[in-house]
């Protein structure tokens, strides 16, 4: 069974709907309380065992994280000694990190189309604006050793089928037209309904932003061009590897899933994990029950 060395975080979109917040930064280096969004992700697909990391990113994000990537150490020993190194840079100790320019945003398959060539095998591939936590640590608690497992459980499932592997979260009802819902058989992806409204949902279960791909998604995707498909080149593309050869589902169920896609969304998030946090939650709690009072 191949391995799968390589991950995409797709960071290439241009953050509209955080607006004015992502005016001056990626949406995908906005802080969950002190921890940037996306070292949350690099953390958790090292874990996952991946060797490369392809960051899809805009240009002017990437004129933004380019000291970044080309100087992880960005801080010496002397500021904030009390916290570790891996929570004061980007990138760890033998993880290469490669960006890839997306011209203008074109959705998620045409976002993975812009690392395709540099990819060599199965790779995972993460939306940059979804976290997924089954633990909630403080910077003081920074790196793989307690970073996410949600990518870890697509590539076990991976090692043992072969078969090409989705993440998916159960979400509110109220929140159900706002994703990609999937039909779910003997832990197979059945069907995927595009944001569909409540009573036609065919289930809880919604894409979460985690995926790994087969090796031939680059042939895949000429089949079904942007120009065709537009931003739906994606679910073609998923829906291409449910009839053949099948599509496994992974139930994520005990992680929080964290979307900071809008202003309210990134609002409940940052008040969940706070709370659910030993350095925080306590004084929290405290102060809101006290405003609330």
């Amino acid at each position: 069974m191949a391995k799968v060395e390589d991950a995409v975080i797709l960071a290439g979109g241009s953050g509209t709907r955080m607006l004015p917040a992502s005016l001056f930064i990626p949406k995908e280096t906005m802080p969950l309380v002190d921890t940037p969004i996306i070292n949350h992700l690099i953390w958790e697909v090292a874990k996952a065992g991946v060797s490369r990391v392809h960051l899809v990113l805009s240009e002017r994000k990437h004129e933004f994280l380019s000291d970044f990537i080309s100087d992880e150490e960005q801080h010496g020993g002397e500021i904030r000694p009390d916290l570790p190194r891996e929570s004061l840079r980007l990138g760890l100790k033998g993880l290469e990190i490669i960006p890839h320019i997306q011209k203008r945003p074109g959705g998620v398959a045409d976002a993975i189309s812009t690392a395709i060539e540099s990819v060599e095998g199965p790779f995972l591939v993460l939306l940059g604006d979804m976290l997924l936590l089954e633990e909630h640590w403080g910077p003081l608690h920074s790196g793989t050793s307690y970073a996410s497992d949600a990518s870890s459980e697509l590539v076990s499932v991976f090692s043992q089928s072969g078969l090409p592997v989705v993440g998916a979260c159960p979400v509110a009802r109220e929140e159900i037209s706002n994703y990609g819902v999937v039909e779910i058989s003997d832990e197979k992806v059945k069907s995927i309904v595009e944001k569909p409204d409540i009573e036609s949902a065919p289930s809880e279960y919604v894409l979460c932003g985690r995926y790994i791909f087969p090796e031939n998604t680059g042939e895949i995707l000429e089949m079904y061009p942007l120009s065709e498909f537009g931003e739906l080149q994606s679910i073609e593309v998923l829906n291409h590897l449910i009839e053949n050869g099948g599509l496994h589902a992974v139930k994520l169920d005990r992680f929080s899933m964290y979307d900071s896609g809008n202003p309210l969304s990134w609002l409940k998030s940052q008040i969940d994990h706070a709370l659910q946090r030993e350095d925080l939650g306590d004084d929290l709690k405290t102060w809101m029950g006290e405003r609330i009072g």
